[in-house]
């Protein structure tokens, strides 16, 4: 029980953040989070460290906005030096940065296409280099696009969705294995569309269930090495890819149709993987943590 001078930290997860209807809006791919509204968290304000990752080194795909970039905040304020992945969003790439330098830690900042493999390979050597070596990868990056039909979807897209969200990790976690040493973590964001597809976002979908196999059977093969490897499913969560990817009206209700009647913050989800890359979770591996707003995933 608290005492009359204590303030309660408790929260009413239905109200905590905006629900919708959301305002009109629509973005070119990839997004930005400037034109978001309303304007998603990343823990900017709230997430607090307490050395959970200190002096450990980080490299996260998509770190420039949504949940890379809660993610990037959450590890540098637990005191790790992060390098930030991302492919074009200069603006948002660099007030990441500017929040990971702000923790006391170093940001290195790399643009670039992640379905290219010598690009991968590059952003391993650079987080090595510039870093000091590599102990944690976040395989975050994603692209989705919204389908009405079957018909509608072009083998080119299909061919960008796998090769962003699939073949990237293979070349990066393929690129990082001799940099990593017992202990070190991988952590793969699949998403709710793993166990209940968006029949409008088929490729994606189909992306997304791949990862969470990928993650199983990698954490049966480097067990032996003491290299853990899990994910997360996120469910509707707020970030640029939505106005980006998806119809207007679908953004203006996004996230209204789960149990808790919202779209997620990335700042909800980056707690768990904080709990993913640090010792905390170490007998987890193969496993995923579902964050999806009590949308069910069997």
């Amino acid at each position: 029980m608290n005492s009359t001078n204590e303030e309660s930290t408790q929260t009413n997860p239905l109200t905590a953040y905006p629900q919708p209807p959301y305002s009109d809006q629509k973005q070119e791919v990839p997004g930005t989070e400037q034109a978001m509204q309303p304007k998603a968290d990343h823990g900017e304000t709230s997430y607090r460290g307490s050395g959970k990752l200190t002096g450990r080194k980080a490299l996260i795909t998509g770190g420039d906005s949504g949940i890379g970039r809660a993610v990037a905040i959450a590890f540098a304020r637990e005191g790790a030096d992060v390098l930030i992945s991302y492919l074009n969003e200069e603006e948002d790439a660099r007030e990441t940065a500017r929040y990971v330098e702000e923790a006391g830690r170093k940001a290195v900042l790399v643009p670039g296409d992640i379905s290219n493999e010598a690009h991968c390979q590059d952003l391993i050597q650079r987080a090595v280099d510039e870093l000091g070596g590599l102990d944690i990868l976040v395989n975050n990056a994603a692209y989705q696009m919204a389908q009405e039909s079957l018909q509608e979807m072009t083998a080119e897209e299909l061919h960008r969705t796998f090769a962003t969200n699939i073949f990237a990790m293979f070349y990066l976690c393929r690129a990082a294995e001799k940099h990593l040493s017992p202990g070190s973590t991988i952590v793969n964001t699949s998403s709710v569309n793993a166990y209940k597809p968006n029949p409008q976002l088929l490729a994606y979908a189909a992306t997304k269930a791949a990862i969470q196999n990928y993650t199983a059977n990698l954490a049966q093969v480097w067990a032996e090495k003491g290299i853990r490897v899990n994910c997360v499913a996120p469910g509707p969560i707020w970030t640029p890819l939505i106005p980006s990817t998806m119809p207007p009206e679908k953004v203006k209700t996004f996230g209204h149709d789960v149990p808790l009647k919202r779209a997620g913050q990335p700042a909800e989800l980056a707690p768990v993987y904080v709990l993913l890359a640090s010792s905390d979770s170490s007998y987890m591996t193969g496993s995923t943590v579902q964050v999806t707003g009590g949308s069910p995933t069997i």
